[in-house]
């Protein structure tokens, strides 16, 4: 963030304006030098002073940061169970791609002091269990949890993006780039895990449903505690 420069010759003919991004800037102009300082670090979130959107946004951001951290713990214990096997580069894409996403989400968070969700130790613990216990189960049993999962962010995803494109498209144009980003990086995912032999899985549509069940119950919860 810019430093204003506190000298008295620049502060002469000093005004205070809010440009179309709603981003504060104060504008100091002199004969000399034109001093312009944000008073707020970038954000795909818009600036509101409405709390009922503030508390929609912080809501959406709380659960889509717990989506990506379940998500990365569970290709961390793929990984833990798979990590010698020829399927860990498979594994392995897909997770750094997670803790890209995980990392703007943080970032996002911290941005706009945003609280994560209270449940993440839990997701930390479950995460990685359903990981490997899905790994032990081979390479077709990791698949299919990969597809289970991911197809529910994703999912999650289109819903976040219907409400952003019904309530203002243009005032929500960057979230919505991002989460629609985020959301074509999850149908990867999908699409690698069935591409990697996820339906031949004995029980497939048992454990995909079950995984699934647990992931709109995580969902739910991220959402609100």
């Amino acid at each position: 963030m810019q430093q204003i420069v506190k000298s008295p010759r620049l502060f002469h003919n000093c005004s205070l304006s809010f440009p179309p991004s709603s981003t504060p800037r104060r504008v100091c102009m002199s004969n000399t030098a034109v001093v312009v300082s944000s008073v707020r670090p970038y954000s795909v979130l818009p600036l509101t002073t409405d709390p009922e959107e503030k508390a929609i946004l912080h809501r959406m951001m709380r659960v889509d940061h717990a989506g990506e951290y379940g998500a990365s713990r569970i290709y961390a214990g793929q990984i833990a169970v798979l990590g010698r096997t020829q399927t860990r580069p498979v594994i392995q894409e897909m997770w750094d791609q997670e803790k890209k996403h995980l990392s703007k989400f943080t970032e996002i968070l911290s941005e706009n002091r945003v609280r994560p969700t209270a449940l993440l130790p839990l997701w930390n613990i479950a995460g990685f269990a359903l990981g490997a216990t899905s790994a032990l189960l081979g390479k077709e049993g990791a698949m299919a949890c990969t597809v289970a999962v991911e197809e529910s962010i994703s999912e999650h995803y289109n819903s976040q993006i219907r409400a952003l494109m019904e309530a203002d498209p243009d005032r929500y144009t960057e979230l919505l780039q991002m989460i629609k980003e985020f959301r074509d990086d999850e149908m990867e995912h999908h699409d690698t895990g069935l591409a990697h032999d996820a339906e031949s899985v004995p029980g497939y549509w048992l454990l995909k449903n079950v995984i699934q069940a647990g992931c709109k119950a995580a969902i739910y919860a991220s959402e609100r505690i």
